[in-house]
């Protein structure tokens, strides 16, 4: 077999027991899964899993590494984009957000409730003040409010987008459809950048 054959083979396997694992992983944690369930959902034997990946914590790590990047990068362009204004980067941000959990609604419950069970072995290579201290958006909030902490000031954002999708199955419930809570999220797209933007003018 050709190498680069061979390369296409190994890929392709070892994206299908990546994408099994996003989807057990998600849906059991990492405590309820076992890598019986991934190889049997991605359609490969036990031993080939174990070949690719050598055990459950470093399949886990992969998939980890990728769920934190999809919830707290998407907002790294935003936060270090030079030509926006602080106001203009708030909006972004909530948009970004919005868009991505729209399309990961599982994505915030699925990452913070595995960091809160495994902090000290999924979450040590995640640190939010370095995406933060040299970013424009630090700059440009201390010009305007030294007073703030832009680390808090960033959470804040962040919580006002995040906690409707946490809740969901509570607000849906209240609301009675998928269709509804959409709208509710959109209307937060405007109303959070006013939130933010009274915020920043209270002192």
């Amino acid at each position: 077999m050709a190498k680069k054959d061979k390369d296409i083979i190994t890929s392709s396997t070892e994206e299908k027991i990546l994408e099994a694992a996003r989807v057990v992983f998600t849906k059991k944690g990492f405590a309820g899964t076992r890598t019986r369930d991934i190889a049997e959902l991605s359609g490969i034997n036990l031993a080939l899993l174990n070949y690719y990946f050598r055990s459950k914590e470093k399949l886990f790590k992969v998939v980890m590494i990728e769920k934190m990047q999809k919830l707290f990068g998407v907002i790294s362009p935003a936060l270090n984009d030079a030509n926006t204004t602080l106001e203009q980067k708030v909006t972004l941000i909530v948009n970004l957000y919005a868009d991505m959990l729209i399309k990961n609604p599982d994505l915030p419950i699925f990452v913070l409730r595995e960091l809160n069970l495994n902090s000290e072995a999924f979450g040590s290579g995640f640190h939010p003040h370095k995406m933060l201290s040299d970013s424009f958006f630090v700059k440009q909030l201390k010009e305007k409010r030294p007073d703030e902490n832009p680390l808090q000031f960033l959470i804040s954002i962040l919580g006002m987008i995040i906690f409707p999708f946490i809740a969901k199955p509570i607000f849906k419930k209240a609301i009675g459809s998928e269709k509804a809570f959409e709208i509710i999220i959109n209307e937060r797209r405007a109303l959070i950048p006013k939130w933010v933007s009274a915020m920043l003018r209270t002192k």
